[in-house]
């Protein structure tokens, strides 16, 4: 994944045409795209393909299920050409390591806190312990909530150097800037960009505050 501007769009639309066009619009503007399941089924896998041939594409999947499961949707999900994939900790360090092991040469990252207020029920008091388990199984990286930015500090002295992507931007009332200042690597924004009616525009602005922020040393 580029670590150029910092900022991952998030492309939650159900529209295949509109989805593409704001791609295309911003591809250069973004790090990575990310896409989850209400793209996919409102179009097709194809679309992880053809979003990949524009940006890097991680697959957010939140994958959850029995080892030989997660194996094989980490690898349809590789063999379309994504560059991550998103999963959840809770069902266990074998459900974990299978994802890892079967991601290959892309990158796994584990859910340590999901950014919505009913993510402080059950994911945030286990968010430190599944930023361990992210650690011990080999993956790329962790997801930690901008709209929590305090969390991200935490997460940041559990994992190291690990990456951090940090959802809740904008819509959600998270700041990108201080999400960066607090540890992460990249925010993940959505609506604030697609939802625009000049997403170019949403997305340059939203680029400059990220390059206020002094990057991690």
């Amino acid at each position: 994944m580029r670590a150029d501007t910092r900022m991952i769009l998030a492309l939650d639309e159900t529209d295949e045409s509109k989805a593409l066009k704001v791609a295309g619009e911003v591809r250069d503007l973004v790090d990575a795209i990310k896409i989850n399941w209400p793209l996919v089924l409102s179009t097709s896998p194809e679309m992880i393909s053809r979003l990949a041939r524009l940006a890097p594409v991680i697959c957010d999947f939140k994958i959850a299920d029995i080892p030989n499961t997660d194996r094989l949707i980490v690898e349809q999900v590789r063999r379309r050409g994504a560059s991550g994939v998103i999963v959840h900790a809770f069902t266990g360090t074998d459900s974990l390591k299978a994802a890892v092991e079967a991601a290959g040469d892309i990158d796994v990252f584990v859910v340590t806190e999901m950014s919505h207020p009913g993510g402080q029920e059950f994911t945030a008091p286990l968010a430190e312990r599944f930023a361990s388990m992210a650690v011990e199984a080999g993956a790329a990286g962790v997801i930690a909530p901008a709209t929590r930015p305090e969390r991200i500090a935490k997460v940041r002295s559990i994992i190291g150097d690990l990456l951090i992507l940090s959802p809740g931007v904008g819509a959600q009332g998270g700041s990108a800037s201080d999400a960066i200042a607090m540890g992460a690597d990249h925010v993940i924004v959505g609506r604030s960009i697609y939802g625009a009616a000049d997403p170019r525009e949403a997305a340059i602005r939203l680029a400059e505050e990220i390059r206020g922020v002094p990057r991690r040393s």
